[in-house]
């Protein structure tokens, strides 16, 4: 679609938001076009690191299309379609591959939801986060989970309940971020980052990003337990012993995934 860009050069798959002058907004076609976009990296085992991020220089993504919901015409089309978002989170989360976020500009409502489901942030010392929903009579109910996934309860209420803006300094101390960088170095520092993972051996990455927020939802004791046995089972795989090898042989290892 002419509205979204999906590009691969080698083990990274680029997801762009290709709409700058609605700021990158969510209409229900990107919505889509994303979810197509995270099945295909999903499916194409070439694929190790998305980098999702928006064209232009003045957001990632400034959050829903207003305009493109109101014009739906039926309340229960419009609630339908919300629900795009919600299925959106669920299949970058079950991607099985890291999502790294590129920021620039505005990262606001949805899109800033659409950031925090992201794996890693890298962010452009311009960016700016927030939730303004509510100074437009409305709550960022949808982007709930993903940002009580990265932040404290209180301060991911406070962001809510106020709809105040973050900065990139701010943002980096919040922990909503992994990295602020300059503008003219933001694609050096993605690319790094992508790069590095996508070094790494795809099935124990695609089974410990698993096992990182499994855990997160159990008791102590239960992911304790859970840890253990993926520790048992990683270290009966191929690519566990050829990492030891590797180390050992002092040589880049050549991972089979398996």
């Amino acid at each position: 679609m002419e509205e979204l860009r999906y590009e691969v050069d080698g083990a990274v798959a680029r997801v762009t938001i290709d709409r700058p002058e609605r700021r990158n907004a969510l209409s229900f076609d990107v919505m889509e076009g994303l979810a197509g976009s995270f099945r295909a990296a999903g499916a194409d085992d070439a694929v190790r690191v998305v980098v999702l991020t928006g064209a232009g220089d003045k957001a990632f993504c400034a959050g829903a299309d207003l305009t493109g919901i109101a014009e739906t015409g039926s309340a229960a089309a419009a609630h339908e379609g919300r629900g795009l978002l919600a299925d959106l989170f669920r299949q970058m989360w079950g991607l099985g591959k890291p999502i790294v976020a590129r920021v620039r500009g505005y990262a606001l409502a949805g899109g800033f939801g659409l950031a925090m489901a992201c794996d890693l942030v890298v962010a452009a010392d311009d960016a700016v986060f927030g939730t303004p929903e509510i100074d437009v009579g409305l709550w960022p109910y949808m982007i709930t989970v993903p940002l009580l996934r990265v932040l404290p309860p209180r301060q991911a209420y406070e962001l809510m309940a106020t709809g105040r803006r973050v900065d990139a300094g701010e943002a980096l101390r919040l922990g909503l971020v992994n990295r602020v960088v300059a503008v003219d170095e933001l694609d050096g520092a993605v690319d790094e980052l992508a790069g590095q993972l996508a070094s790494k051996s795809p099935l124990v990455m695609r089974w410990g990003r698993e096992s990182f927020y499994r855990a997160q939802g159990m008791s102590p004791d239960d992911a304790l337990a859970y840890l253990q046995t993926m520790l048992s089972i990683t270290s009966y795989t191929e690519d566990a012993a050829e990492g030891v090898a590797s180390f050992v042989e002092k040589r880049t290892p050549e991972w089979k995934g398996r």
